[in-house]
Formats: structure tokens, sequence, C-alpha cells
């Protein structure tokens, strides 16, 4: 019996992952958001023990990159010292991938048939730089295919609750355009609402990946089940806490 709130996915099935939520506010585990690093490097732990008992958790300092890194060996999760880098993939069954996010889209990815798993932070930014591509691209080279690779999109910031504005909209292109819906003009300027789960999941189509889940729920309107970095700016609050999301070789 775990004290966790644990989201899974359908596409997943057979592959020890698990998307893990704030339980209230009272798990927090990124090291960038409030709280003492050894209470959060023991949490992360015990979220990994919980996907796969004996795994180590390898998950990556994040800077919203498009940088995917093939793991080998586990790496001290400390707060600091940790490779640079917003998606992490690998065939070493010890090893359990972690994501950290409060908005952003957590991706977990396995192709069941080959052995290789991956972990993305995607970002709007890391999203139209490349790292669902290049995270593909990564398991591609330990022998995954897109075709037999399946990813599930967890808890992310939902269509609705993301309102952005012109100099935001000008990053994309014409092609983007399904991924943005009219929201009301603030002070005479025009505003959209930006669809990142569903602009992260046209990402893995366009890669080649034929089996897609989203899993949770919106984090900005969901207070009691996912931190959110939007909402705690809206409200003024200091800082903010990350959900995490880890997955594991059987």
């Amino acid at each position: 019996m775990t004290r966790f709130a644990i989201e899974r996915a359908e596409a997943l099935d057979g592959v020890p992952h698990g998307f893990f939520g704030s339980a209230g506010g009272a798990h927090q585990f990124g090291y960038g958001g409030p709280g003492e690093a050894q209470a959060i490097a023991a949490l992360r732990a015990e979220a990994a023990e919980a996907i796969r008992p004996g795994a180590v958790l390898v998950a990556p300092h994040q800077v919203h990159s498009p940088d995917a890194v093939t793991v080998t060996e586990g790496w001290e999760d400390a707060a600091e010292g940790r490779p640079v880098a917003d998606a992490v993939v690998t065939d070493r069954p010890g090893l359990a991938l972690g994501i950290v996010t409060a908005d952003c889209a957590p991706v977990l990815l396995a192709d069941a048939e080959a052995g290789v798993i991956g972990a993305a932070h995607a970002g709007w930014r890391g999203a139209k730089g490349g790292v669902i591509a290049n995270t593909l691209a990564a398991m591609e080279a330990l022998g995954a295919n897109p075709a037999t690779i399946a990813a599930a999109i967890g808890p992310t910031i939902a269509q609705q609750s993301y309102e952005v504005d012109e100099p935001f909209r000008a990053h994309f292109a014409a092609a983007d355009e399904p991924h943005f819906a009219p929201a009301p003009p603030r002070e005479g300027t025009p505003r959209w609402h930006f669809d990142l789960p569903g602009y992260v999941a046209a990402r893995l189509t366009q890669a080649g990946v034929r089996k897609i889940n989203y899993v949770g729920g919106d984090t900005f309107s969901h207070q009691q089940s996912y931190h959110s970095y939007r909402r705690a700016s809206s409200l003024g609050e200091p800082g903010y806490g990350r959900q995490i999301s880890v997955i594991a070789l059987p």
C-alpha cells in the first residue's frame, strides 16, 4: 500500500510507471521548489521505489532544453551536479527515469518489445525546439521503433487555463493554428488559449508514435491534486512545487 496518489496510463500497461501528484500539497518532488533538499531526495527515492522496488532514480537537471541523454548507469540524485537535459532514455532495467513538472507536459515512453524507455519534460519551448524528436531518436539508437513505442502525457496545464499573448503566438507557425483558441482580449490586446498537451501529442504523432494516452487533469485548476507554476504566480506565492513522473523497465 503506497501513500502516493499515482496515475497510470493504459498505453503503458505492463511497464512500471506512474505520474505522482501533490497529495494536496503534501508532496513536493522538485529541488527548485520549497523544502529541504534531503527531504526532497528521500521523497523522490520513495516514488521510484513505489514504481519499481530496488530501482535507482535517474532524473536530470531540467532547463527547458530540447536535449535528451542516454543513461547507462545511475547518478546521485542531489540538488546539484546532475546532468543537464530535459529527457532521459535507457535500456537498463535497474534504473527509474524521472521528470519533474509544474504545468509543462511530462511524457513517459516505452517500447516494451525492444526494452527501451524514455521520459521527457515538454514545455512549449522544449516541445517546439525538438525534445520529443530527440527523445525518440535516442530511444531508436537503443533499438526502439516509433511504430511500437507507446507514450503517455501526464498532468499538464489545460488549454482553457493557458492564456497567452501575441508575442507567444508569434513563436509558432500557421500550421500550429489548431492548437490556439481565441480568448477574450485583455486591455485591448489579442489573447489565445494554447493547447500544450495537444501540441505535444501532435509532435509525437508527427514522429511516428501511434499509441498515445493523455492521463490526469489540469494542473492549474486542480489545486488539490497538482502543483502549478502559473497558479502560484497568479496568487503571488513565493515558490511553487513540482510533480514527478517515473518510468522503469520490468
